[in-house]
């Protein structure tokens, strides 16, 4: 899940997101990874009584997939923004037949519509053939400028997830139970997901106490800092800064629902609540978090009053400049976006301020990748033909359960007459035994190239915790696995393993 701000100074962030998002994808379909992924957008722009209806779009957590050229007026923000051909016309090289969205591989429905997000499930993707995922992403990943500039981050991350689960919603199935979930957050602000009960906060005729001048005639995204930060030390260069809550008045409060912004605590909740139910599938799931905002490019966060030095900036947001790049970027250092990352994955956040996000995109999809872990079989398996020393021939059991549905058995995917396993030319996978059957796994059992068969070498994953066994699973292009599938093996174990495998499971 993209959270993408879509506020005035966005255009550059955007332009540089949407080109370099290839990254992302090349990581996701590498031949050791080959995920199964969705990717959907939503913006930051959740209403404000500055913002209503009909001025900005308020999104609320809804996803966003239709091409920046059908939404061009939303790369103009008044009369002095226009970022059109920068993020949108010079990136975008797609024309509409190119990003017709089709209904994804879990809809059996011939009527069904196409869901908002992209995704690839067993190399088949929703998007016309011909059409690849980094060049469809450049034509919908750029939301433009003509957001509210009183940026809710957090809560349009919320709303988009409670969307998902609703099945009213054109988002609902976009989270799968057995998948793992990963939320980026871009952005050039801090956060301000306001309780709407307190929205007096941004009024002309309210007290004002978190306006940076409250004889202004309209507020500024100071307010946002102002009433959910703390900030300690000399301001030339914080010691720290602090996510709080603060009441109406401005007083640091214990009372959550009297908090002028959402607490950080509803976030962070819901997200733990989404990783405590995929820990009941797989006890080794996390949830990622990542941010591309106002840091240094070494991920770090400085804090600063910039009163003499950018005095503009300052009344602006309410603190100086976190990061500055070319062509004039700004961001403001992030406070609670910084916390609220930090508490799902430490040290996952990069510079928006970068010209090149390539790097930051890599990392954050190798944080992705890492959780993609072979099938490594975690027992000693026992070697059922010693004619063959160095290489173990297993005797398994492969099943597959889905929800509603009987047990089923998987048989072993077709192999050739020399023993080597036969890859369809078609899907660049492992071949099925029989026309008929549509799921099947190999065996790989090669620690050290002692075959000649590249397709059944085990990966370095399994081989450095000295495991003598990994399964793979392949499924005929169409036929993905529905929801909550789950996989498990059952294998005649060595009488011996202390002497067939004497470190199984330690590295080295």
């Amino acid at each position: 899940l993209f959270v993408i701000d879509n506020s005035g100074s966005m255009g550059e962030e955007q332009a540089n997101l949407a080109a370099n998002f290839g990254a992302i994808i090349e990581r996701l379909e590498e031949p050791a990874v080959a995920a199964n992924y969705r990717i959907g957008v939503t913006t930051s722009d959740n209403g404000n009584p500055w913002c209503p209806a009909g001025a900005t779009t308020p999104e609320g957590g809804k996803l966003v997939m239709s091409s920046c050229k059908d939404r061009l007026g939303d790369f103009v923000f008044g009369d002095t923004v226009d970022v059109q051909d920068l993020a949108c016309n010079d990136i975008c090289q797609l024309d509409a037949a190119q990003l017709e969205v089709q209904p994804t591989t879990t809809d059996v429905d011939a009527a069904a519509k196409p869901r908002p997000w992209l995704e690839s499930i067993e190399g088949r993707t929703n998007l016309p053939a011909g059409t690849a995922m980094a060049d469809a992403f450049k034509c919908f990943g750029p939301q433009g400028v003509n957001g509210c500039g009183f940026e809710s981050q957090l809560e349009s991350m919320y709303l988009s997830l409670a969307r998902a689960a609703d099945e009213n919603e054109a988002s609902y199935g976009f989270l799968r139970d057995d998948a793992l979930l990963a939320v980026i957050h871009v952005t050039d602000e801090e956060d301000c997901s306001y309780e709407k009960d307190w929205a007096d906060i941004f009024a002309q005729d309210g007290n004002k106490v978190f306006w940076s001048d409250p004889a202004a005639q309209f507020p500024t995204s100071a307010v946002c800092w102002n009433a959910g930060v703390a900030c300690s030390g000399d301001p030339s260069g914080y010691d720290s800064c602090t996510a709080v809550n603060k009441d109406i008045e401005g007083n640091l409060t214990d009372d959550e629902s009297a908090a002028v912004l959402h607490p950080l605590r509803r976030y962070t909740d819901r997200l733990q609540g989404i990783e405590d139910q995929k820990r009941e599938i797989n006890p080794e799931a996390e949830v990622i978090v990542a941010l591309i905002g106002g840091v240094a490019n070494d991920g770090s966060v400085y804090y600063a009053d910039a009163s003499a030095s950018d005095p503009e900036f300052q009344d602006s947001f309410g603190i100086g400049p976190g990061c500055s790049g070319q062509d004039g970027v700004k961001a403001v250092p992030p406070v609670r976006l910084r916390e609220f990352t930090e508490a799902f994955t430490p040290g996952n956040m990069f510079s928006v301020c970068s010209p090149d996000y390539t790097p930051a995109l890599q990392a954050i999809a190798d944080k992705i990748k890492d959780q993609i872990q072979p099938a490594c079989y975690s027992q000693c398996v026992k070697d059922t033909d010693e004619s063959t020393p160095d290489l173990v021939d297993p005797e398994c059991t492969v099943e597959q359960r889905a929800p509603g549905v009987d047990t089923e058995r998987i048989e072993e995917c077709k192999r050739n007459a020399d023993g080597s396993y036969t890859i369809d030319p078609a899907t660049n996978d492992y071949a099925m035994p029989a026309d008929e059957v549509n799921v099947c796994y190999a065996l790989l059992v090669d620690q050290g190239g002692q075959t000649g068969d590249p397709n059944d070498d085990m990966s370095p994953e399994c081989t450095d915790l000295n495991y003598n066994l990994e399964f793979k699973i392949s499924r005929r292009p169409g036929f993905p696995a529905p929801g909550g599938t789950a996989i498990s093996a059952t294998c005649s174990l060595s009488d011996f393993a202390q002497v067939d495998c004497p470190n199984i499971g330690t590295m080295g």
